[in-house]
């Protein structure tokens, strides 16, 4: 009988922690489904957390669980680390701070393939079995041979290179979308030209070839080394020729694959909480990339083949640049008169808005507008900004009422009868080109139709071209005005302006 008290023993019971995972995934489901919108995403947020908190006490209760020391370390150094950058980060580099954090859950799921290999790598495909002969009533007489058959499960070693491959792919592409949100290397497409296509298949022929042979039985460990080299460079090489427009699709595919890796690393740990939380994470990123590519009228391998936007800006249509015409300047006085005597006004967010800081003072001149008896509305789009849901994120921070929140489909048809359009730094996704110049990088994809409206004001720090780096044809508009400087600055002149009328 064991001398442990019954009370650790409890505990320690398969039935017990098998009760906390299920509690577990419980809140990770509630969770998810608080993040479905931006009123109820902080209280959806703290539910997972908490699931995730005692799916870790779960994982601790296993009697098989050692090295406490080393873990409480690692639970505090990763605390000390990730709390202060978190809560300190701003909203603005929101976007990097998730692709950096989605690449530590990646090289993470890598790094534990590895210790498993070398811990387990000699007895992938084989373990030793004795032979002898049956006596009878289950006795075996051993003879002293031995053979090797089938060691650790097949589906375990296959799980366990998926996680390393996956894992490092992961890891260094959320690098280069790191690098790139933050300006470290050009947002620019970086690539080998026409020899890119051939570069990726080769480092993913030499991936899948070490893995097999892994799989089927190779112990080297240069050989598992050189698949995670190989992986790395396949990373690198996938992300560099994505062009900054298609940045946000990048962030959800990457932290998609993190979440496969994950539930692969579950699946070879024999672990319930890394599996479900590794599924969730990767079956709803993959939803929201396929959503966004369906947003941007593109398709996830032409993504990965590389994005658009190149060196300098792109003819946004036929004749634009300096042919096409003259911009229209206005003054923040202009800008409030149009604005005071609208009917209806429709505020269209963009990165503009964000690296401002200027969603408070959008939310200003929203309220000076509607003591006015001015309809305003905002539309989003869905790629708006360098991350899944930036806007949106953005203008609940601002407390903006979420009914006033238009997503694209609805937003489009109500330009028609919109007075003005009052566009923050939102380039790309207004561009008039991705649906009347064929020979445009971005034609066919769906764009906030703001060119439909009865007027037309951009808040812009210059005429530079947007992240996709692709000149927009909506600035050369006869009913446009632009409105040139820091869009927090000039939102707030022109609620100033309209408080003095």
């Amino acid at each position: 009988m064991s001398n442990l008290p019954v009370a650790t023993i409890f505990l320690q019971s398969e039935s017990f922690i098998y009760v906390l995972y299920i509690v577990a995934f419980a809140l990770f489901i509630q969770g998810l489904r608080g993040l479905a919108g931006p009123t109820t995403a902080v209280r959806g947020n703290r539910i997972a957390a908490v699931g995730m908190a005692i799916a870790v006490v779960a994982t601790l209760l296993n009697p098989g669980e050692g090295n406490w020391g080393l873990i409480v370390l690692g639970v505090a150094l990763g605390a000390a680390v990730g709390i202060p950058a978190a809560r300190n980060v701003k909203m603005t580099a929101m976007p990097q701070m998730v692709a950096l954090f989605n690449g530590v859950g990646g090289g993470a799921v890598a790094l534990i393939a590895w210790v498993e290999f070398r811990h387990y790598g000699s007895t992938y495909g084989s373990h030793t079995v004795h032979l002898g002969r049956e006596l009878g009533n289950g006795v075996v007489l051993q003879t002293g041979a031995s053979i090797q058959v089938g060691g650790v499960p097949t589906y375990i070693a296959i799980f366990s290179v998926f996680a390393a491959i996956v894992g490092s792919v992961s890891f260094w592409g959320s690098n280069i979308a790191f690098g790139k949100l933050q300006e470290i290397i050009p947002g620019r497409p970086i690539s080998f030209g026409s020899a890119q296509q051939i570069v990726n298949l080769v480092l993913l022929i030499l991936v899948l070839a070490a893995g097999v042979d892994l799989v089927a039985g190779a112990h080297s460990q240069l050989l598992f080394i050189g698949m995670l080299v190989c992986a790395a460079l396949l990373g690198n090489a996938v992300v560099l020729p994505i062009g900054g427009a298609d940045m946000p699709v990048v962030i959800s595919m990457l932290n998609a694959f993190t979440g496969l890796s994950a539930a692969a690393t579950g699946m070879a740990l024999n672990n319930p909480a890394l599996i479900v939380a590794g599924m969730i994470v990767g079956a709803s990123g993959s939803i929201l990339t396929n959503l966004m590519a369906v947003a941007m009228n593109r398709s996830i391998p032409s993504i990965i083949a590389g994005g658009f936007g190149g060196d300098g800006a792109v003819a946004g249509a036929e004749g634009a640049g300096e042919h096409a015409g003259t911009v229209r300047s206005t003054s923040a006085a202009d800008a409030a008169i149009q604005l005071a005597y609208a009917n209806r006004v429709v505020i269209v967010p963009g990165y503009g808005m964000a690296v401002a800081q200027a969603q408070h003072a959008v939310r200003e001149l929203t309220k000076e507008l509607e003591k006015r008896q001015v309809e305003v509305s905002y539309a989003i789009h869905p790629v708006a900004g360098r991350m899944p849901g930036h806007m949106n994120v953005l203008l609940a921070e601002a407390d903006v009422p979420y009914d006033q929140l238009r997503e694209m489909d609805d937003a489009n048809p109500e330009f028609q009868r919109t007075d003005v359009s009052l566009v923050i730094g939102a380039n790309d996704v207004t561009n008039p080109a991705a649906k009347t110049n064929p020979a445009s990088p971005i034609f066919g994809m769906p764009i906030l139709e703001v060119a439909d409206s009865h007027s037309v004001i951009v808040i812009k720090r210059s005429m530079n071209p947007g992240f996709a780096g692709i000149e927009n044809e909506l600035y050369f508009d006869p009913k446009t005005s632009m409105l040139f400087g820091d869009a927090k600055s000039a939102v707030s002149e022109i609620t100033a302006e309209l408080a003095l009328l």
